[in-house]
């Protein structure tokens, strides 16, 4: 049986996990919207409809790209998971015993001693033999698989909400300093999700920032570069 403690554990890490994604769904919206959309105004500055447009597309598809590659990844997930536990059902109801002595092992080589091992072992099988072998053998709650949809839902909001800083400066009445404004909102933009993701994972937070505007400048610089030359190609 996992220990309330433990529980608790767990769904703090989860979450952590949950909020880390968002925060990086955020950035990668951020950044390939701010890509495009720079890009764009590059080549046709003057044209708000068409950097409107690009950027809304951007931002859509981008969007449902990140919620159904995290459905895919999570569902197959899930599904490996309740394979895992099925395996795990049927050689219990198979092969108790050679299961108390594999879990007994188990705590064998987490430093406890062989008696003491095995005491654990048969009452912790008594108790939830299932329980046991998910969380030593397995690493899994079999009475709380991840969530395919929320998955999916969060990343499709996250990406949504990061896609919004460069495409709405952009589309201020700000004339030619249109680009200067997203391009400044997006690295704010990045210095916060750079904090935040760093922060989560208790890493240190200036070099996290460094590298996460870095990134996110030159991919505007060179879709701008990009833009520029075919806008003056077509010109």
């Amino acid at each position: 049986m996992t220990h309330p403690g433990e529980q608790h554990k767990n769904g703090i890490g989860r979450k952590l996990n949950w909020l880390r994604a968002g925060v990086l769904g955020a950035n990668d919206g951020i950044v390939s919207t701010a890509g495009v959309v720079i890009g764009v105004a590059g080549a046709a500055p003057g044209n708000v409809l068409a950097i409107a447009t690009a950027g809304i597309a951007a931002l859509v598809a981008g969007a449902f790209s990140m919620a159904g590659g995290e459905y895919v990844s999570v569902s197959t997930q899930r599904d490996t998971e309740k394979a895992l536990i099925a395996k795990e059902v049927q050689e219990l109801a198979e092969q108790p015993d050679e299961e108390l002595l594999e879990l007994a092992g188990f705590y064998r080589d987490r430093g406890l001693s062989a008696g003491l091992a095995q005491q654990v072992a048969e009452e912790l099988t008594a108790h939830d033999a299932l329980a046991a072998h998910a969380e030593v053998e397995l690493g899994i709650d079999h009475q709380d698989f991840t969530n395919p949809w929320v998955a999916a839902f969060s990343s499709f909001v996250s990406f949504a909400v990061g896609a919004a800083i460069p495409l709405v400066m952009i589309l201020l009445p700000l004339g030619e300093h249109r680009v200067w404004a997203a391009a400044v909102a997006v690295v704010l933009g990045l210095i916060l999700t750079g904090w935040v993701s760093a922060a989560l994972g208790d890493a240190p937070r200036g070099r996290a920032i460094l590298r996460n505007v870095l990134m996110g400048s030159l991919t505007m610089a060179a879709t701008y570069l990009i833009g520029t030359l075919f806008g003056v190609a077509i010109a």
